[in-house]
């Protein structure tokens, strides 16, 4: 199978069902982000050691693409999908609920950085809201399963907790932010 088709080379896109929209299309848009959280979901995993971490962050870039199926799908035909359900939203925040438990209380907001994984980990979490926006834009015209927006908002909470978690196993300082102090 050819990587290229030539057939968006007129800046048109297929959807899932075949429908023809330009590639700046709202939809386009928001699968496009959700695919780049997966992309820096996969350079996290590429800081990490911890099969645990790896692990889970492997579930969340399948969920990723099973979300950036959905969000492709024009409706127009029957097309067999996988699913995301609130058992995917559920796994999250187990996760979360587990390394919650280990971190000291937040007094402050907390400085991005400190590590590189803790620094992407940050990244997925701004990608992971803007897609959120999007995807809520793409609601004011079209019909979403609000499924999709609760995914994103609970992933970005996953990656603000996993940031401080991975501060703390790699033993690496959360700079707090001091209004005035710089």
């Amino acid at each position: 199978m050819k990587v290229y088709t030539k057939t968006g080379d007129a800046g048109q896109t297929s959807l899932v069902g075949g429908k023809r929209v330009p590639k700046n299309h709202e939809r386009i848009m928001v699968y496009g982000t959700v695919d780049e959280i997966n992309v820096n979901v996969g350079a996290l995993r590429d800081k990490l050691d911890n099969h645990n971490f790896i692990d889970v962050l492997i579930k969340i870039q399948n969920d990723l693409f099973v979300l950036g199926s959905l969000l492709a799908y024009d409706g127009s035909k029957q097309v067999k999908l996988p699913d995301l359900s609130t058992k995917n939203i559920d796994f999250l925040e187990e996760q979360i609920d587990i390394m919650d438990k280990e971190l000291p209380q937040l007094r402050n907001f907390i400085l991005p950085g400190g590590h590189p994984a803790v620094s992407q980990c940050h990244i997925c979490r701004v990608v992971c809201r803007r897609a959120e926006r999007l995807l809520v834009g793409l609601m004011e015209n079209t019909e979403v399963d609000l499924t999709y927006v609760k995914y994103l908002n609970r992933l970005s909470d996953y990656f603000f907790v996993l940031s401080r978690s991975l501060a703390q196993y790699f033993n690496a300082p959360e700079t707090p932010w001091i209004p005035d102090k710089h």
